[in-house]
């Protein structure tokens, strides 16, 4: 049941993710999804028991169910690493070609010497007894869990330089990745008492295998989800925060040209089709100008004069949820608009 649920998981994400980055240039986080999606398939019995025959019937799709995971986990580490500037040595040698080959290399090598039976559901339960096979699951894990790790590293450094909703995705990956190395630490755990014969502490520790699986999944596609949908919503957000202040701008305006006649190039027919962050923009300048211009007496009070610097902020900052207190320029503010 597990693994249908992570499959149908895994596929989500995947048509999630066509969705929300059909326009980017990279779109190697959206193939590790699918790589991996199809991994958790392989798995599922039901799958498993109609291809495996197919193939010889000796468990190869076990094998290649878990050499497209090493594969799969490796793109995704590669999209991680590519998302951010944050990419120490260890993280760029954990996720690189050579290590995913020479993994790939040992995992197959030791596939191919062990006794790998007839077509079983349950593998690993069947046949993690010998020391070769409890090597191999061993070996495939041990690599998803140093590539989980340097995802894990690149997740908390992405959340120490991003603040409010963007450290979201960063977090969410952090914590699937988490639980993703404790679920690799407990399938190692299990083969190794598995090949020693402590069968009681491997059904034992069993018991977390499920949860943790589920848990690695879930997080791991909602940080990946939210990270294209998270500028989404912040923009959405500037939106509202942009037409809160020019609603609350506007009477202070319109005093302000009244004062100072042609001050304004609006125009009522034009201004439907102006984009707000320039509208308002226009409305912050114009009243400045007002303020200052000697030929006019035109004075607002400390409550209009606060707003009016708000809006200057929330001009000057773009993407970001904590607001600066900062000097207000027209130079600036030309600059944070291009």
């Amino acid at each position: 049941m597990t693994q249908v649920l992570v499959s149908c998981v895994m596929w989500a994400l995947v048509a999630s993710l066509l969705v929300l980055r059909r326009r980017r240039a990279d779109h190697s986080i959206t193939y590790a999804s699918t790589i991996i999606a199809l991994a958790m398939t392989l798995n599922i019995d039901p799958v498993y028991l109609a291809l495996d025959p197919l193939f010889g019937g000796t468990n190869f799709i076990t094998l290649a169910g878990d050499m497209l995971l090493m594969t799969g986990l490796y793109f995704l580490g590669r999209g991680v690493m590519r998302a951010g500037e944050y990419r120490p040595r260890l993280v760029r040698i954990a996720i690189s070609l050579p290590t995913l080959l020479i993994a790939l290399v040992c995992v197959a090598t030791m596939f191919s010497f062990a006794d790998r039976g007839h077509t079983t559901a349950t593998f690993m339960s069947d046949y993690g007894e010998q020391p070769l096979v409890g090597a191999y699951s061993i070996t495939v894990f041990i690599y998803c869990g140093v590539v989980l790790a340097a995802m894990l590293a690149l997740a908390i450094g992405q959340c120490r330089i991003t603040q409010g909703l963007l450290r979201v995705p960063a977090a969410l990956l952090a914590i699937g990745a988490s639980c993703g190395i404790a679920l690799c630490a407990t399938v190692v755990f299990m083969d190794v008492t598995h090949v020693i014969g402590a069968l009681d502490l491997m059904r034992l520790v069993d018991a977390a295998y499920g949860p943790l699986t589920l848990a690695t999944f879930l997080f791991l596609c909602a940080g990946f989800v939210a990270q294209p949908a998270t500028p989404a919503v912040l923009r959405r957000l500037r939106g509202v925060r942009t037409d809160a202040f020019l609603m609350q701008l506007d009477p202070i305006w319109r005093n302000a040209t009244k004062l100072r006649p042609g001050l304004s190039k609006w125009h009522p027919a034009s201004e439907v089709f102006e984009d707000p962050e320039a509208k308002l923009y226009r409305h912050v300048v114009e009243i400045r100008d007002a303020m200052i211009d000697p030929r006019v007496a035109f004075e607002i009070t400390p409550t209009d004069l606060a707003l009016l610097e708000r809006a200057e902020n929330h001009l000057l900052v773009r993407g970001t949820s904590s607001v600066k207190s900062t000097r207000f320029t027209t130079t600036d503010l030309d600059q944070a608009l291009k």
